[in-house]
This record gives C-alpha cells, structure tokens and sequence, in this order.
C-alpha cells in the first residue's frame, strides 16, 4: 500500500504580494456585491443598473407596515341622487393617511375622486379618478394633507341611491350638495360613535 505524501507548504513562499492582490481582489468582489445589490435592495440606489436588470429594486420599494398617528375609524353613508342632481363626500386625510373604500350605486352616475391640500386656492384640486360606473373599490393612500373624496352626479332620468362604506385613518366626513352642507359622525374601529 502506497501513502501520498503532501508537501506542506512552506508559510515562507507565499508572498506578500499574492496576499495583497488576494485582499484586493476580495475588496473589488465586496464593493461589487454592495453597489450591485445591496444597495438597490436596500436603498433603492441603482448605480450599475444591476438592481433593475435583477428585479432587485422592488425589494427598496415594499414597506410592509406604516403606523398611524390617528384612530382608525369607519364610516358607512346611503345618499340618494335625483336626476341631474350632484354631491360631493369628502374625508379629512393626513400625508400619507390610509383609507379603504368601496361604494356602489343603483345606476351608473359619473364620478371623480380628487383631493386639494390644505392653503390650496378655492376650486383648486387634483383628480385621481374619473369615469362613468356604478361602483369602486380599492385603496387609497394621501400623498399631501387636506381633503379627499369624490364627487358624483346623476346624469340620468331616475333616482339613484348610492352606498359608500369606509375604513381608514381619517379625521371627519364632509358631505356638500347643491341642497346642503354639513359634517357627519363618524364611527370608530368597534362601530362606536365618535366624540
């Protein structure tokens, strides 16, 4: 039977420099690995493109909680349309607010979600929404303070009956129509009124 028998290798003849250009090289691999990754993951900072190209980016973008400084609350609201007639329903949001909505109608009526931030002109606002249907629902999140809502007009020969339900962080409902005007009470998340 026949032994190999391994030179050992002598600490002596490796030199520094292979050592160093090791090192180096072990540095260019570390600072490739974080501009390339680390940073379009974590930061959303793609300087070598490599975050986009590898579906990286996205990771920076996903924020899986946001915590709110307001009470969440619930609001559920039947408002009745005769022809031609219109109503405007509106939340206080705070930036960045969360509300949850859905609203259906018994015809079609035309709408337009839009909001105008706080010290905006009068008659100023941003559209986000607006089409012709008999319902929605969805998400929406504030991108500035102020109010928030929709609009909605019947546009047709009979009475429509529209029914929005709510949940969010928002601080108080407005309704406005070319009849009347005036806050609503809101409900908290156990279905209490508010104070």
């Amino acid at each position: 039977m026949e032994f190999a028998i391994q030179d050992k290798v002598d600490p002596q003849s490796v030199s520094k420099r292979k050592i160093g250009v090791a090192a180096v090289a072990a540095l260019l691999v570390a600072v490739l690995v974080f501009t390339g990754a680390v940073l379009p993951a974590e930061y959303g900072v793609d300087p070598l493109g490599t975050g986009e190209l590898l579906g990286l980016l996205a990771l920076a973008q996903v924020i899986a909680i946001t915590t709110e400084e307001s009470e969440y609350r619930t609001d559920e609201y039947e408002l009745r349309l005769a022809p031609s007639e219109w109503v405007e329903y509106t939340y206080r949001l705070q930036e960045g607010g969360t509300m949850l909505y859905t609203w259906g109608a018994t015809g079609p009526v035309e709408y337009n979600f839009h909001s105008a931030p706080d010290g905006a002109p009068p008659g100023y606002a941003e559209s986000f929404d607006s089409a012709e249907s008999a319902s929605a629902n969805g998400s929406y999140v504030a991108p500035f303070t102020g109010v928030h809502g929709w609009y909605w007009e019947n546009a047709g020969n009979e009475e429509i009956v529209i029914t929005l339900s709510t949940a969010g962080f928002y601080r108080d409902a407005h309704v406005a129509r070319d009849r009347a005007d005036g806050y609503r009470d809101l409900l908290d998340a156990r279905g209490d009124p508010l104070d």
